[in-house]
Formats: C-alpha cells, sequence, structure tokens
C-alpha cells in the first residue's frame, strides 16, 4: 500500500523579502559542488534551510528539495520521496517521449515485494547516470528521521553518487553516515554552528536593516554576544523590541538588551511572552491550537480550529501570520502549507498545556481533542499513518485501534513487515487488542516475525477464545461481559486459516513437530485450492515440519510444492527463499551435486529478474561458498562468500547475518583458525533467533566441536552435560549432530585416558547412529559417522578395522566429491589416508584428499588391499555377476536393471540367487554391504 508524497515538500522554501547576505558561505557552498556531499549541521534557528534556499538559487545548477519529518521514518517512503524529488528534474527531455526518472523505481516501491534497498537505488542512479545536466538534491530536516535502514541507503547513494549530483543535508545533528571517510577522501563540506552564526556585522545588518530596528553598535554586540550569534534568538529579541511602545526610549531597548541573558529556554520563555501575547486573542488561540500540527494548510486548520468564535478562516490567518514574520515558512509556492518554525512550535505546545486558568487535566483534555480532530481530518484524506499518529497523541486508543486493524491485513497479505505496525500495536493497551481477534491475530504475527514465541502464542490464544465463543457458550463466561470487536468481519471470517497457519509456525518454533504438522494439514483444509498466496507459507511449514522429523523425502516434495505455491501467487522473493531448505535437504542426503544445482537454478531464476537484485540473491551464493567448500575448491567458496558478502543485507533474506556467520567461521576453521572460527560462532549466536526452520546444527555443539580440535576437553564436556547427552540416549534426527558431537568428544577424551573405555563407548554411539542414518538415508551423516570410526579404529591402533570404515565412507563420498570432510580430522586422517593408498584403496580418490592435506603422491607400490587380505575366501563371481552386482548397489529395480543388462527378468533373477549364495547374505542391501566389505567394486 503506497502513499502519495505531499507535493509541498518537494518545494523550495521561499525566501523573505529581505536577508542577509552571506556571502562567504555561499562561496564555500560553490566550492563544494565539487564534492559528493555538502552537510549544514547545526541545531535549530541558526538559518540553515535559509542558507541553502538562498544559496539555490543562484548556484548555476537545478535543484531539487526534500523536506523530512517523522512520517518518513520508514525506508519506502524516504525512497519514494528522494524518487519524487528526482522527477521533478526538467533535464530538456520532450515529455513525450522520455520516461519519467525513477518510475521504474517507484513501482518497485510499490510492489507488495519490494526489491532490496540496494537494488532499488542502483536502478535510480543508473538512470540519474545517463542524464546530462548537474543537479542538487537537498535534504532538508534530516535529524526529524531515525532509521538505520534509511542512513544505511543514504550511505550507499553518497558512496556511488553519479558525477553529475551533488547531495546537500541540513539537519540538526551529525548523521550516523561514514563522515570521517568522506574527509579523508576530501568528498565532504562542512558546514557547523561556528560557520553559520552571525557575526557581528551581519547581526547588525539584520537587526537594523532587515528587522527595521535602530539600535547602536555597542547594543548590537551586545545582542550578538548574548545570543553567540544564534539566529533565531536574535529575530525573537528582534520582535520583542519592535513590539515596544514608542514612547519607550533608547535607553530602554538597551536595557532591555542587557538583560537578554541565560539558557535559549529561559530565552525563548521570556520573548514568546513579549511576542506572543503581543497579538490579537484570535492570532494567539490560533497558534496555540494549531501548534499540534508538523504542517499546517487552511482546511487542516479549519478542523483543528472548529469551535473557535472567529469567523476568520484558517487560510487568511495563515497568510498574516507569514506577512508578520511570525515564524511561519511557506512549504510551496500558492501559499497553501506552511509550518511553523521547528523551536517556535514547541514553546507554543508547551503553552498549549498552560493556557488560562484551567486545571492540567483540563489542558490534556482541551490537547487531545485537537488532536482527535487532525486524526479525524487525516483519516478523512487518507493519510492513514498521520491520522493513527494524532490518534495517539489524542490518547483515543480505540480509534487508534480501529486504523491499525484497518491497515494491518493488506501489509500482511503482501508479506510486508512493518517496524511501524508494531510499534503501533505495542503502544495500543492490552484490553483493546483482547476485545479484537483480528488485531490480535495480527499482533501474534508481527510477534512471530521478530522470533517473540511466547507473547505470539498469548496473542493467538487471545483470539482463538472469541472464535470458540458463542452467546450460550459455556467457555469463558466471564468475556462474555466483554464486547468483540471486528473492524472487517470478512477478516474476521478469515481468522481460522490464519490461526492455524499461525499456530503452525510458533508449533515448528518450539520443536513441537506433530503439532506443526496437525496445524498447517488444518491451515491447508481451510484455505481454499486457488489461494496460492495462503497456501504457500502453510505447505511450507508443513515440508519443514517432516524436515525436523527426519522425513527427508517427505519434507523435499512438500517444501517443493510450496515454493510452486509461492511462485503461483508471483512471489518469486518467497520461491528463492526456500532454496536453502530444498538444498539442505539434499546435503544431509550425501547428494552435494545436487545441492549445487537447485542453488544454480535458483540463481538463475533471480538474476534473469535483473535488475535490482531480489532479496535472497545472496543467500544463493552463500550457499553455493558452502558447498564449494566442502568439496575441496576453497578458492570457488571465498570467491562466492565474498560476493555474498558485497550484494549484503539489501539482496539477503532476513536470516542472512547469521548464516553468514556461520559460513565465515567453517572457512576460518578450513583455514585452521580456530579462534577465528569461535568468534564467528558466538557472533552467530547473538544473532540466532527461533524461527520454523528446524535447527539441525545448533551452534553451542559447532562450538563444543571447535573446542575438540583445540583440546579444550573441559568445555566440550560441560556443553555435553548442560545437554544431558549420553551414549544410550534415544536417537533422533533433531539431535543426530549433537550425538555425533559427542562420539568426537569421546574419541578425543579415548587420547588423554586410554584405559578409560570411552573408544569403546565412542564405537557403541556410532554404530546406532550409522543405523538410524542409514535407515533415515541421510547418507551425509553416514559418510562423517563412517569417518569417525575410522578415527576411534585410527585411535585403538585397528588399523585393519579403520581402513574398513574409511573406505565404506570412500565409497560414499567419491560420486559427489566430498573433501573437507576428510580434511577437517587434521593428522590422524592424513596418515590414515597414506596407509589406505598403500593398499590401492580408491586410489585417485584418496590421492586427490592427500593433496588437500598438502601432501606429495606416495610412490610406494601397492600391495593387495588389506580389505581384501583378511576377509574369507568366497567362489569367484562371473563378470556377468560382477555387473549385476554393480546395478544392485544402485536405485534401480529388478525390471530396471534387467532391460539395462538387456536380458530377461528371469535371468537377473537367476545372477542375483547366485550373487547371495557366493556371498553367503539374503538380501540386496546385505550383499552390497558384503560386496564393499571385500572390495569387489574396485
Amino acid at each position: 500500500m503506497s502513499t502519495p508524497i505531499l507535493a509541498t515538500k518537494l518545494y523550495i522554501p521561499s525566501l523573505p523579502p529581505k536577508v542577509v547576505p552571506r556571502t562567504h558561505l555561499i562561496e564555500r557552498l560553490n566550492a563544494g559542488l565539487h564534492r559528493k556531499l555538502t552537510l549544514i549541521s547545526a541545531p535549530a534557528g541558526f538559518g540553515k534551510s535559509t542558507l541553502v534556499s538562498e544559496w539555490v538559487a543562484g548556484c548555476g545548477r537545478p535543484v531539487v528539495w526534500l523536506s523530512l519529518d517523522g512520517g518518513d521514518n520508514e525506508l519506502p517512503r524516504f525512497l519514494s520521496g528522494i524518487v519524487a524529488a528526482v522527477q521533478t528534474l526538467a533535464l530538456g527531455a520532450a515529455d513525450d517521449v522520455a520516461t519519467p526518472i525513477g518510475a521504474g523505481v517507484l513501482g518497485m516501491l510499490q510492489s507488495p515485494q519490494p526489491p532490496p534497498t540496494e537494488s532499488i537505488l542502483t536502478a535510480l542512479l543508473n538512470e540519474i547516470a545517463a542524464q546530462i545536466a548537474p543537479f542538487v538534491l537537498v535534504l532538508d530536516d534530516y535529524h526529524s528521521l531515525d532509521s538505520k535502514p534509511i542512513d544505511t541507503a543514504l550511505t550507499f547513494l553518497i558512496e556511488r553518487l553519479p558525477p553529475q549530483m551533488h547531495l546537500v543535508i541540513a539537519t540538526r545533528e551529525d548523521p550516523h553516515l561514514p563522515l570521517a571517510r568522506l574527509r579523508v577522501r576530501g568528498q565532504l563540506t562542512e558546514l557547523r554552528v561556528t560557520d553559520l552564526r552571525f557575526t557581528p556585522a551581519e547581526a547588525a545588518d539584520f537587526l537594523n536593516r532587515v528587522m527595521g530596528l535602530r539600535i547602536s553598535e555597542e547594543d548590537v554586540a551586545a545582542l550578538e554576544t548574548r545570543t553567540e550569534g544564534w539566529i533565531a534568538g536574535l529575530q525573537l529579541a528582534a520582535l520583542a523590541l519592535q513590539g515596544m511602545s514608542s514612547t519607550q526610549t533608547h535607553q530602554d531597548a538597551h536595557h532591555f538588551i542587557k538583560s537578554f541573558t541565560g539558557s535559549h529556554r529561559f530565552v525563548l520563555d521570556y520573548l514568546v511572552e513579549e511576542v506572543l501575547l503581543q497579538q490579537s486573542e484570535h492570532v494567539q488561540t490560533f497558534l496555540l491550537r494549531t501548534s499540534i500540527l508538523d504542517r499546517l494548510c487552511g482546511a487542516l486548520c479549519d478542523a483543528v480550529m472548529l469551535d473557535s468564535a472567529s469567523a476568520t478562516p484558517g487560510q487568511a490567518t495563515l497568510e498574516y501570520l507569514e506577512h508578520a514574520n511570525l515564524f511561519m515558512i511557506p512549504l510551496d509556492n500558492e501559499r497553501r502549507w506552511y509550518r511553523y518554525h521547528h523551536l517556535f512550535a514547541d514553546l507554543l505546545r508547551q503553552r498549549l498545556n498552560q493556557t488560562g486558568s484551567i486545571t492540567p487535566d483540563q489542558a490534556r483534555q482541551h490537547v487531545a481533542e485537537l488532536h482527535l480532530r487532525a486524526s479525524c481530518w487525516f483519516e478523512q484524506e487518507g493519510s492513514s499513518a498521520d491520522a493513527i499518529r494524532h490518534a495517539f497523541a489524542a490518547g483515543h486508543f480505540e480509534r487508534a485501534a480501529n486504523l491499525v486493524e484497518r491497515e494491518w491485513p493488506a501489509m500482511h497479505r503482501s508479506y510486508f513487515r512493518s517496524a511501524t505496525t508494531l510499534s503501533w500495536m505495542k503502544a495500543l493497551p492490552d484490553e483493546l487488542i483482547r476485545a479484537r481477534p483480528v488485531l490480535s491475530v495480527g499482533y501474534a504475527w508481527e510477534l512471530l516475525n521478530i522470533g517473540a514465541l511466547e507473547a505470539a502464542g498469548i496473542w493467538l490464544r487471545v483470539a482463538e477464545r472469541w472464535l470458540l465463543m458463542t452467546v450460550d457458550s459455556p467457555v469463558q463466561p466471564e468475556a462474555r461481559t466483554a464486547e468483540r470487536v471486528v473492524v472487517d468481519e470478512a477478516e474476521f471470517r478469515a481468522l481460522p486459516s490464519s490461526i492455524a497457519t499461525a499456530r503452525a509456525y510458533l508449533a515448528l518454533a518450539l520443536g513441537d513437530i506433530s503439532g506443526t504438522v496437525m496445524n498447517a494439514r488444518r491451515a491447508l483444509d481451510l484455505y481454499p485450492a486457488d489461494d496460492h498466496v495462503g497456501r504457500g507459507p502453510a505447505t511450507a511449514l508443513l515440508g519443514l515440519a517432516y524436515w525436523a522429523g527426519g522425513d527427508l523425502e517427505s519434507a523435499y516434495r512438500t517444501l517443493a510444492d510450496g515454493m510452486t505455491s509461492f511462485q503461483m501467487a508471483g512471489n518469486i522473493l518467497f520461491a528463492i527463499g526456500g532454496t536453502y531448505g530444498l538444498a539442505d535437504i539434499r546435503i544431509v542426503q550425501g547428494r552435494l551435486h545436487d545441492a549445487i544445482s537447485i542453488y544454480q537454478q535458483a540463481l538463475k531464476l533471480a538474476l534473469a529478474q535483473g535488475e535490482p537484485l531480489l532479496q535472497g540473491t545472496a543467500d544463493l551464493y552463500l550457499g553455493l561458498s558452502e558447498l564449494y567448500r566442502e568439496q575441496g575448491d576453497l578458492d570457488a567458496a571465498a570467491t562466492h562468500l565474498l560476493k555474498s558478502e558485497t550484494l549484503g543485507e539489501p539482496a539477503a533474506l532476513p536470516d542472512w547475518p547469521y548464516r553468514l556467520s556461520l559460513a565465515q567461521a567453517r572457512m576460518k576453521q578450513a583455514q585452521g583458525d580456530l579462534d577465528g572460527a569461535l568468534d564467528l560462532l558466538d557472533k552467530a549466536e547473538r544473532q540466532y533467533f527461533r524461527g520454523p526452520v528446524p535447527d539441525v546444527r545448533p551452534i553451542a555443539a559447532m562450538k563444543a566441536r571447535v573446542w575438540v580440535a583445540q583440546g579444550k576437553l573441559a568445555k566440550a564436556v560441560s556443553w555435553a552435560r548442560e545437554r544431558g547427552l549420553t551414549v544410550d540416549d534415544d536417537l533422533s534426527y533433531l539431535r543426530e549432530f549433537e550425538h555425533i558431537t559427542l562420539a568426537r568428544l569421546l574419541i578425543a577424551h579415548s587420547k588423554s585416558d586410554p584405559a578409560a573405555p570411552y573408544i569403546h563407548q565412542a564405537l557403541t554411539l556410532l554404530e546406532r547412529l550409522l543405523y538410524a542414518a542409514e535407515s533415515g538415508g541421510r547418507t551425509g551423516s553416514v559418510i562423517e559417522i563412517r569417518v569417525l570410526q575410522a578415527m576411534a579404529y585410527e585411535a585403538q591402533d585397528n588399523i585393519a578395522a579403520a581402513l574398513v570404515a574409511l573406505e565404506h565412507a570412500l565409497t560414499l563420498a567419491q560420486p559427489e566429491g566430498y573433501v573437507q570432510i576428510f580434511v577437517d580430522e587434521g593428522a590422524p586422517m592424513a596418515t590414515l589416508l597414506q596407509t589406505a593408498a598403500k593398499h590401492g584403496v580408491a586410489s585417485n580418490y584418496v590421492s586427490r584428499l592427500r593433496a588437500a592435506f598438502g601432501e606429495a603422491e606416495d610412490k610406494t607400490p601397492v600391495t593387495q588391499p588389506l580389505i581384501a587380505q583378511s576377509a574369507v575366501a568366497i567362489e569367484p563371481l562371473s563378470e556377468r555377476e560382477i555387473e549385476v552386482l554393480r546395478l544392485l548397489r544402485t536405485e534401480m529395480d529388478g525390471p530396471e536393471i534387467a532391460r539395462e543388462l538387456q536380458v530377461s527378468l528371469n535371468t537377473m533373477r537367476t545372477h542375483t540367487k547366485n550373487i547371495f549364495s557366493k556371498l553367503g547374505v539374503n538380501s540386496r542391501r546385505t550383499a552390497v554391504r558384503r560386496a564393499e566389505e571385500l572390495g569387489l567394486y574396485r
């Protein structure tokens, strides 16, 4: 949902008839045009906007202007404002030919799935770079924004400004931008308080010529000293002097100037009394009541002044105030919109709360009524954000709740997560939200999005009670005394499906797999078949539940279905976001090539969307980096990791920083920097929040593995005790990584205490883990378990058994190109691979692995394989039986094998029977394992 940019925000403030020439400052501003940024930073009242308005009138370049306020604090609105400002450029292109600058960018910003900020800015800068004429963009009142995403976006824009574009920022406080870097590079021009305050000569010119006073040089110097050149203070003092009656003497003015001391707040309080009270009762009332507004127009002022006794229209009063120079700043050339000087507005608001003889409570009620009138006016004008803001300021929470509830569903359906929306909901009293089932669910979803699971569950239960309740229901009878509030009945009727989906999300985040499945299936039953927007998340959550439960094939199919729903709903962003889950499932299954293909296909889809890059693109490069690292191509891994880092958060999904830290940690570990790996794991731990994606590799277990590698076994033991891990535990996929880590710890412990039964415990645990992993089709886990079995036997000096386990691992790992899983085991694995090479075990593959260790090829003659030497004698297999045996190792069924060999099914069965007899087995699975042990596949 987009909100139009108010045209008045794009007007350059007009100069008053008389101004003090600031020639030396104008020269500095002109000299800074060859740099990227001009920063004018000073407190209120130092003439920042007036100076810039004076400069742009004669700087020789086209100038576009954007006046900022608190309503621009959301990044999409801020960027829309910049685009709208740039679109005011008239660069000589024919209207019937040229497309307005940034038209496509506005379309991106107004999309339900806005692309990454960096991509949006890149598209805008590319369009600007194609223009010929240099121009200046002024951002006025930047201090009214408080948004890290906006600061980040502006930093990106500044660092990549095309040469014909110059940026000017006027602000009360330094922005969070890389100012030091810009200074060092000579790309920054700065004007600050010491530059902006009036010199004695400028103060004299201002007081005597501009303000029409006749005061002595001594009094000018005194007033300039008292105000320290503060222009607003000088103006307030001059207005007070203007209001002094003609009967007062020069000496009276002199005494007034001498008494003009104290803090700015004291001075302003005094001058408001002297200036404000000189106005008519109507003008005073108008100033006080309209001071609640950030910007003013005649119609808005009329609405706020509804019960005023004066018949003077608001527009006429605004024009009078401007003419009287009472701190009224026009925002457009038509004199429709104005604003008060910020400091003057602050003082008016302070006095509004102290008006007359009314009590403080009466004053608060009066101010609240003014805000309520403003809220109603803005609602009628379609400015919901302003309407909500004034409703809160009025303390009219019920009205604010109605407005927020009306806004939230559309934002949720467009997958737009708004920090503003969450802040609105948090500001509402709980009892108001409890009475509103739609708003309760909305609040729950916003809390889920930030990982506040317990609070989200509370608000889901609130909404569910309303759905269960009927007039005659005995459930929660006390709740029948409360009135249910629903702004939109259609939204209320749609709540069951939304609640079921949210329940599935919450259950999965809490590790409740059965609850996830139940709620996700319920949501899918409730959503219509063609509601792809609703079905996509529910289907994806169901797939994630299968994943967490270890049913990998069902998980893969269901997640793929969810991604299809997202694509059919036009949500390419979410479709690409699911790639990580699909690839990770294939990794667990030991299918690295398939995982690489999944990422590559998704990357192709993402890049096909063109500029700007879609969110999630950085995640795809990150996933590829991880896979290339595992395959031992550390250069490719580093290149893709750098690409992901360069694209950064604008092209990434929300949990990218967490997964980036993990990838960086694993890269550090691969490079031997274990301390660096731990630092990055600590960082990842801080970035992690519980979401619906199964946490099958907990960070604490990763840290324990690094401690084991460092020999810090006491820390790893403490971790295992905290997690309650034992070799006799019931095994599950969700804890498989932890139990494999426990096996590593036991193996390491055995080296420091050979007499203890650690190796026996490790081997017992690994055998159980192996059976579970093989049964679940988790070949990736099987490879690691086999590697650890080899390491355990090696620690016992049982080299024959170690080589048997190693060969099993190599047989599974070789087709997918695993490398790092072996290299991470360090010197013991290098030694074992050297022994394997001498016995001719997987010769080419072992050579590659040894090269990854940095070892030269061993020229020692190869002996008879140790496994074959230790095996019992068997009747030799025929050439055809060996062919059948090799195909039995695949996923082909009997008829497929027969077709492959071009023999009848009966012939194939005869060969199979003979193979079973010669190997002494009675099943296909056992035959394959027996053949592996005997080395028959080499």
